[in-house]
């Protein structure tokens, strides 16, 4: 706000002279942990008072709820698979006014050309987009990302005003052996907030990992891990996204032992957006908050106040003097579905179609070598490592059993698929090979350049043909998700912004979204899982316990690759 503006606000607010009067509200004010039933006068985009208000310009709000403009704490735009402005066109007719967003996807694709061209594809649109600075690009040294980014890339950024603080840490090894590349990251951003992601650390590894910087996490799986990090004084993240559902357990448990929730926030991290449109997003979780027992102001804090504080988002967070006019009325506080969302004191208004920038170094980010006909063979013999997917769940299980084989070749078989990672950036060659059970694929494959995080192309099927012919078709279309069976592809979404995003409209993307998932189910992945977000994080070698990266299949507990000696 420059002086001005300020100027012009302050006497407004003296001389009760707004310009917009939402009337008749019953105004949730995270401060006191009451409800109000006022009038709030809105000016310049900020709000100048709760009272008793008239003006020309009035909007009835008729005894429903004002709540502050809810706050995604942690989110990857990219994952939504759209551009940022249809991104924010859908999230925002939730009630979602803010976004704390982490570009590490589009960073591991395209380096810092990436954040910077999230940055400028965020400065025009109605949703207010904050950014932390990717740390772990790449996430470990056991995968080959696109790039590299390091303490002194970051520099630049510091001074830009929506990049507030540094990115989930994901190497948490790296983090607490205070040497390298990580200690400079951390050193650099010590003054600002750093987020975590630190799934089952416990005991002195939690310790160091807190004393270095990181002070929230989004990857508890029970209650005893929240409460743990809770009181080693991290702040904790409720995430409910569309491959992530065990959070509901938490949530009881919360209202169950009345543990305190002014140090828990709520994300989504990824969800897609056909999930957005059916369910919610950051209102989908504080319906589901409430459906556990969490007291629904306790909820909407954790959705706007205790983000805000977190991140030091001045002005956001509430309703009050001063601050940012970013405001949502519900028709009650158990379904929350919104009637009207306010961004910066203007009613919105769906349908943005305006056209995404089209920087030649983002659109072409797909580079793979030639493959041989004979590329995806696995040799086994004796007991094989076994990827297995955990239900509902990002973690998964090594397993170690004989498998079906025939000419000394792994054959596909009994619920076990073939995985193949295919470094994508660098023509390397390179295909890292492994073994999945829990995505029973029958006569086809399914394939995608989003493999989280450094974005190799990732492919899994019950026999090498389709595998390929999913690989040739990504390739042509520079990335997305693709379907195949039987030698023809059945469904496709081309995902030409860095192999991430696609600069569709977002009625076409959901469309394409909903074929993948007919296509899917068509070759044996039942209805009720989501096999694109799942495959997506088969690769991100930083959750438990096995994943699989173009190095080959490496076991994150020990932070070792797994050779066949291993389980033999």
């Amino acid at each position: 706000m420059d002086k001005s503006h300020l100027r012009n606000s302050i006497t407004n607010a003296a001389h009760r002279n707004p310009a917009l009067v939402i009337k008749n509200a019953r105004v949730v004010n995270v401060f006191t942990d009451e409800i109000v039933e006022a009038d709030v006068a809105v000016d310049g985009g900020i709000v100048l008072g709760v009272g008793k208000y008239s003006c020309a310009n009035e909007i009835d709000a008729k005894g429903a709820y004002l709540c502050p403009g809810l706050i995604d704490g942690h989110v990857h735009i990219e994952s939504s698979m759209a551009h940022p402005a249809r991104f924010a066109d859908v999230v925002l007719s939730k009630g979602t006014t803010a976004v704390i967003a982490d570009p590490h996807e589009i960073a591991n694709v395209c380096g810092t050309n990436g954040i910077y061209y999230m940055l400028g594809e965020t400065e025009w649109i109605p949703l207010s987009v904050f950014m932390m600075l990717p740390s772990c690009v790449p996430a470990t040294s056991f995968e080959t990302s696109g790039a590299k980014i390091t303490a002194r890339d970051m520099e630049p950024f510091m001074s830009h005003k929506r990049v507030i603080g540094l990115g989930e840490v994901m190497d948490y090894v790296a983090a607490t052996t205070p040497n390298g590349g990580m200690l400079e990251k951390l050193h650099l951003f010590r003054k600002l907030p750093i987020d975590g992601h630190a799934p089952m650390l416990t005991g002195d590894a939690l310790n160091a990992y807190c004393v270095a910087g990181p002070r929230t996490d989004h990857e508890c799986s029970s209650y005893e891990e929240v409460l743990e990090k809770v009181r080693a004084g991290m702040r904790i993240h409720l995430r409910l996204g569309s491959a992530t559902h065990g959070i509901e357990e938490i949530m009881r448990k919360i209202a169950e032992n009345g543990l305190p929730t002014r140090r828990m926030m709520v994300c989504t991290d990824d969800k897609h957006l056909e999930d957005i449109r059916r369910e919610g997003h950051i209102n989908y979780i504080l319906k589901r908050a409430v459906a556990n027992g969490i007291p629904a102001i306790d909820a909407i804090k954790m959705a706007t106040i205790n983000v805000a504080e977190n991140y030091r988002l001045k002005g956001y967070g509430a309703i009050a003097p001063g601050c940012r006019a970013d405001m949502v009325l519900f028709k009650d506080l158990v379904d929350f579905e919104p009637i009207t969302v306010f961004t910066n004191g203007r009613v919105f208004v769906p349908g943005d179609e305006s056209a995404p920038t089209r920087d030649p170094d983002i659109y072409n980010s797909v580079h793979l070598a030639p493959r041989r006909p004979d590329c995806l063979d696995l040799p086994v013999s004796g007991k094989m490592p076994i990827l297995r997917l955990v239900p509902n769940e990002l973690i998964t299980e090594l397993d170690t059993e004989e498998v079906p084989s025939e000419n000394g070749l792994f054959r596909p078989a009994n619920g076990l698929v073939k995985i193949a990672v295919f470094e994508r950036h660098h023509a390397s060659g390179r295909i890292g090979l492994g073994i999945m059970r829990g995505m029973p694929i029958r006569n086809g494959a399914i394939a995608t350049t989003v493999g989280h995080d450094s974005h190799n192309l990732i492919a899994a099927g019950d026999n090498d043909r389709d595998m390929l012919l999913a690989v040739d078709a990504l390739e042509a279309c520079g990335g997305g998700y693709v379907v195949v069976s039987e030698g023809k592809v059945l469904a496709k979404l081309a995902l030409p912004i860095a192999g991430l995003m696609s600069d569709l409209p977002v009625d076409r993307i959901i469309a394409a979204q909903k074929q993948m998932l007919a296509a899917a189910e068509s070759i044996g992945v039942k209805s009720g899982t989501d096999p694109f977000i799942t495959l997506s994080f088969i690769a991100l070698p930083v959750i438990p316990s096995v994943r699989i990266t173009d190095l080959g299949m490496f076991d994150v507990t020990k932070m070792a690759l797994i050779a066949e000696s291993d389980v033999n």
